[in-house]
């Protein structure tokens, strides 16, 4: 049986006997059924199986019902907990108490019974004992016999449940920190209290020479490396060598080694692999339980090594070598903020994650200046050093032929070959990476819907996150060359314009890169904004800038009691209850 978090679902009923309980009891049972059912049938998990509900054993009248319920949930590791009930229900004594639970309650909007009066009184309840809770509330009344859920109530019940299972699942995990703080970058400083206050996690740790010595006493798969290297051979075709001196085809091949084994030993740290216990090595077939991790690469490894690109951008991606599989999530230079993020994204969609540098705001006037081609609006340069995921080249498709970022489970042959053919890996740029190795260099393309996002950690806040939706743009070739040159041209790059309000950081392209906290962001393909704002207020994150519509932030109900400027109130509701575990 699947150990994978669970989502349980509490049907609450009023406990009054002879007659009105009796007469809610199906009711109440077929609520909780249909949640479930409808659950069930639209979520997944990271890995791809489908989601599964545990529904209590009975309803729950009263303070035993729901003690016995909390211990079915605890059996079946359970970790989001949904209430439904379309009746008066006694608050206090029904409602779920586990502290660290992501909760929500479902209230019937109908006439024949109070659903929406329990609703009110449990949301009072949970402000008061301090354990926000969501309230899931249809704008439409309902006849009683009416089975189905409202669309508003599906859209809220998806957001919470996808939220609060990425809560669930990132909980007792690690963060795997390869190496230390790359080239003075804030992020790679692992903020141990962050990750074990507001995520739950832990922090794992290993310095970079692990890797050497796994590659010097060759502690990985034998037989899994030919397979790897051959191909990579054939579906890895080199970019040019833009050094002033080639890399001869020896030290070329020497790196070709180095990267695929580095792929397959920073997937072992992060997993573990049943494989090197048969070689004799128990302790390295372990792992490290990590849901992410971060290479700090430069450049105490980079100098004298070859650099972590290819182990980036492959762990990063929906396939490899032994077909399509879950992503991995890799931060470069060991930016363990923004591996968060990627996480979240990940946990979020189950797709592959792209990391970014911030690295240019292009105005249509420089644009003009530069290429005598005048854009639409203004842009950002979005590029790394090729360890964004090839699923960022938007060479999968879609049923109508638009190009997407599929979860892995809707990855087809067809959908990596594609990814694969657009990407080329050109020689690494010594001057950045004397060790060598091999940067990724793929365009994405033009008009996908992206959400640009990072968390910084503020001194005297905490952790505060940014979120910036807006779509992709293609230039003309020759454009994209002109402008891309400019830079490093070994690296992939995605052309970015923020969707604007006229307003405050969104008052135009400039400012959405002014107001941008630091060098790093993720990108996930879809508008994924208000999943980010609810997954951030259950973990106790403020969110200092974001574009997404009032209609769309769902955050607990207690919330609206500290104001109702949406972002002032999630500060202070942040900074009232705390961060989750601590």
């Amino acid at each position: 049986m699947s150990n994978l978090v669970k989502i349980g679902i509490r049907p609450t009923i009023d406990g009054r006997r002879m007659g009105v309980r009796e007469a809610l009891e199906d009711q109440t049972m077929n609520m909780a059924k249909s949640a479930a059912k409808f659950i069930e049938e639209n979520l997944r998990h990271p890995n791809g199986e489908k989601v599964e509900c545990v529904i209590a054993d009975t309803t729950i009248g009263g303070v035993a019902e729901a003690a016995r319920c909390g211990e079915k949930f605890r059996r079946e590791n359970v970790g989001v907990s949904l209430t439904v009930t379309p009746c008066w229900c006694y608050g206090t004594e029904t409602i779920d108490m586990d502290p660290h639970m992501p909760k929500a309650i479902w209230g019937f909007n109908g006439t024949e019974r109070p659903g929406a009066v329990y609703l009110a009184a449990a949301m009072a309840a949970h402000a008061q004992l301090g354990l926000p809770a969501f309230s899931i509330y249809g704008e439409e009344v309902q006849d009683a016999s009416d089975t189905s859920i409202p669309s508003d109530v599906q859209e809220k019940m998806l957001r919470f449940c996808r939220a609060g299972l990425s809560v669930a699942t990132m909980r007792g995990k690690s963060y795997l920190s390869i190496g230390s703080v790359s080239m003075g970058i804030a992020g790679s400083i692992v903020d141990q209290s962050f990750f074990q206050e507001y995520l739950g996690m832990r922090n794992e740790y290993v310095d970079m020479t692990e890797i050497k010595r796994r590659l010097d006493r060759e502690i990985y798969d034998h037989e899994e490396f030919e397979i790897a290297l051959s191909w990579a051979k054939e579906n890895c075709p080199e970019g040019k060598d833009y050094n002033k001196q080639p890399l001869d085809e020896v030290r070329k091949q020497q790196d070709w080694e180095t990267v695929v084994k580095m792929t397959m030993i920073v997937r072992d740290l992060m997993q573990g692999n049943p494989k090197l216990a048969e070689m004799g090595y128990g302790e390295e077939a372990l792992g490290h339980n990590a849901i992410a991790s971060g290479f700090q690469g430069q450049r105490h490894w980079t100098d004298h090594l070859p650099n972590g690109d290819f182990m980036e951008a492959i762990l990063n991606s929906s396939f490899d070598w032994n077909g399509i599989r879950e992503p991995h999530v890799v931060a470069t230079e060991n930016d363990s903020l923004n591996g968060v993020n990627m996480m979240f994204g990940k946990l979020l969609t189950g797709q592959s994650q792209v990391f970014c540098d911030v690295r240019t705001y292009w105005s249509q006037d420089s644009v003009e200046r530069v290429s005598d081609y005048r854009p639409a609006s203004g842009f950002i340069h979005l590029v790394n050093s090729g360890s964004a995921a090839l699923d960022g080249s938007g060479e999968a498709r879609d049923a109508s032929g638009k190009p997407v970022i599929k979860p892995f489970w809707d990855m087809t042959q067809d959908d990596t070959a594609k990814c694969l053919e657009a990407t080329c890996w050109p020689p690494a740029d010594i001057e950045y990476f004397r060790g060598g190795g091999f940067s990724s260099n793929f365009l994405t393309k033009g008009e996908m819907p992206f959400t640009m996002h990072r968390i910084n950690i503020i001194k005297g806040i905490g952790p505060v996150l940014q979120i910036a939706e807006g779509h992709s743009v293609e230039l003309p070739t020759e454009v994209h060359g002109i402008l891309n040159e400019r830079t490093n041209p070994t690296w992939p790059t995605t052309w970015f314009v923020p969707r604007l309000t006229g307003e405050g950081a969104f008052k135009d392209v400039y400012s959405v890169m002014a107001n941008w906290g630091a060098n790093h962001c993720v990108i996930t393909y879809g508008h994924v904004g208000s999943d980010l704002l609810t997954l951030a207020s259950m973990l106790r994150i403020p969110v200092s800038m974001h574009n997404v519509d009032d209609s769309q932030v769902f955050r607990p109900h207690a919330w609206s009691a500290f104001g109702q400027d949406k972002e002032g109130q999630d500060f202070r509701a942040c900074q009232n209850f705390n961060a989750l575990y601590k």
